[in-house]
């Protein structure tokens, strides 16, 4: 086996965002090394060699391709021994079990988690660190900067490894550890949960329906749902990991998951309907004609912890982004636990976790998660929901309207503006930072801004300080406009506006936050002038 040294020279734009490299398939595919360069720099950065590392991916286009690359890589690094899925596939929250349970030195993801996949879609790769979380912004930076200056890659020259068969072979210093994608996360989530509650609840005649959208969540929902709690086999649909993920956006949202969420409204719709992302991370909950908001959801978590085995100890504390709605922290507040609020990105959540402040933590945007590992999980939070519902022995409907009840009812919304020029938004987002002040006492659609601020953030734990994380107006009928550039899309810049409001006292649970938050709307889109700016009238997507 050849070992070689290729020159190559750098490219510009393989800075890491709050999720690692994502770029279109075709910026790996027409640029010669783009991805080698990418991953040398990693190796670089944390000194591979002799470390222990995990690998895998969501099975989407290119995906094989790169598996390869990394694996001659590794053995040209010298790295001790590789990790990898069968078949290269692992979801990201198996990948921080693996990590976690095995006490390796990190891993690799290959996934950009909920944006399309194949030729014409979206690739990207995430570094995980020891803790089993996304890098922090220190060592991305530094992966950054070495890809700024590389100029040679190593490379074993021989032929791809088989990765369909479990078992371990060494080539060269480099032990490769093929093994089931399933079998640890699965025994995780038995750790956690009462697997005999939730079948008993299945063999009662509970009805379920999974959409895994022809992603990685597939092959886990099927063992887990239908082999070992019992569901019905055909919950689990859309369930085999396809190159193009079927042509599915895979995000599990009320824009993308139309069709479920209609079918959850017919006279067939079963008791309970959930779907995942790309990467399993994300996840969207739906009871007959009911959906669960992200935050009501991460709310609910929190209140019925003491009802599931895994944290029966006790909640530490609990933490969300600060786009989210603070439905949490109500329920909190009467825990008597502490809540923080971090900017958008899991990594955020990670050294709090590690610290043991926190017991539970999510975000707006479908993910939720806890401390049994260091990255949002849906197939956690479905069992999570399917625990309760056993327990309770309620639906989903009134397990959230007696939350409304108790705590009172947030209402939230999340305009997306796609595909902006990144110039313009970033030129939007300096004008609006620098004009806070002015728009305090600003009459807009009929109410005041009561006040306006750019939010940051110091880490607890770390005292690292992240400036600029997005713009925070409450308005005289103290509802919540957020205005921030979120850095997952591949194409242009994406503006998201959150939007938030608070009733303590619902009197009916039919209310659309579409109704609610209307006048917070126009007043939204009047104070950034997004016609003027964008040229843009409506947002394209709603969730």
């Amino acid at each position: 086996m050849k070992i070689n040294t290729v020159q190559t020279h750098p490219y510009p734009d393989q800075k890491l965002g709050t999720s690692g490299l994502r770029k279109q398939t075709c910026v790996f595919l027409k640029n010669p090394n783009y991805l080698e360069n990418f991953v040398q720099s990693i190796f670089d950065t944390i000194k591979a060699k002799g470390k222990t590392l995990v690998l895998g991916g969501d099975g989407r286009f290119y995906n094989d391709h790169a598996l390869q690359v990394i694996l001659k890589m590794a053995i040209a690094n010298e790295v001790a021994c590789i990790r990898i899925g069968q078949n290269g596939l692992f979801s990201t929250p198996a990948i921080s079990a693996v990590i976690r349970k095995y006490k390796t030195d990190g891993g690799i993801i290959l996934s950009a988690s909920h944006n399309p996949a194949g030729e014409k879609g979206d690739f990207g790769i995430k570094v995980e660190t020891k803790n089993g979380a996304p890098s922090p912004i220190e060592i991305s930076d530094k992966i950054f900067e070495k890809t700024k200056s590389i100029k040679s890659f190593k490379i074993a020259d021989m032929p791809d490894i088989p990765l369909d068969k479990i078992g371990t072979k060494t080539y060269g210093k480099t032990k490769i550890m093929i093994m089931s994608s399933t079998k640890d996360y699965i025994e995780l989530m038995q750790e956690i949960f009462d697997f005999p509650a939730i079948k008993k609840l299945f063999k009662s005649g509970f009805t379920f329906r999974y959409d895994a959208m022809n992603a990685v969540a597939g092959p886990y929902a099927k063992e887990i749902f239908e082999d070992i709690l019992g569901a019905k086999k055909g919950s689990v649909v859309r369930g085999t990991p396809l190159p193009d993920f079927g042509g599915l956006h895979p995000e599990p949202n009320l824009h993308y998951e139309r069709d479920l969420v209609e079918f959850m409204k017919t006279k067939d719709a079963p008791d309970m309907a959930v779907a995942s992302d790309g990467d399993a991370d994300r996840y969207m909950i739906l009871g007959r004609n009911f959906f669960v908001a992200p935050d009501n959801s991460l709310a609910i978590l929190v209140k019925y912890a003491n009802l599931i085995k895994g944290y029966q100890s006790g909640v530490k504390g609990v933490a969300r982004s600060m786009p989210t709605a603070p439905a949490v922290d109500r329920v909190a507040q009467k825990m008597k636990i502490n809540v923080y609020e971090t900017p958008t990105g899991w990594k955020y959540f990670g050294s709090l976790l590690d610290a043991g402040k926190i017991t539970f933590c999510g975000e707006e945007s479908f993910g939720s998660g806890s401390n049994h590992i260091r990255e949002k999980d849906g197939i956690w939070a479905i069992l999570y929901w399917l625990n309760i519902l056993a327990v309770t022995g309620k639906s989903i409907q009134q397990i959230v309207t007696e939350h409304w009840k108790e705590f009172g009812r947030d209402y939230y919304l999340r305009h997306d503006f796609m595909n902006l020029p990144s110039s313009k938004a970033a030129d939007f987002m300096d004008d609006m930072q620098n004009n806070l002040k002015s728009f305090v006492g600003k009459k807009v659609a009929g109410l005041t801004v009561k006040d306006a601020w750019d939010f940051e953030y110091t880490d607890p734990v770390t005292k690292e300080k992240v400036e600029h994380c997005g713009i925070m107006i409450t308005l005289s009928n103290d509802s919540k406009i957020i205005y921030r550039l979120s850095n997952t899309g591949t194409v242009g810049a994406t503006l998201r506006v959150y939007f938030h409001a608070y009733e303590e006292k619902p009197r009916t649970w039919n209310k659309k936050p579409t109704t609610v938050l209307k006048q917070s709307i126009k007043a939204a889109y009047e104070i950034a002038q997004i016609k003027k700016r964008f040229g843009r009238i409506r947002p394209n997507q709603i969730t």
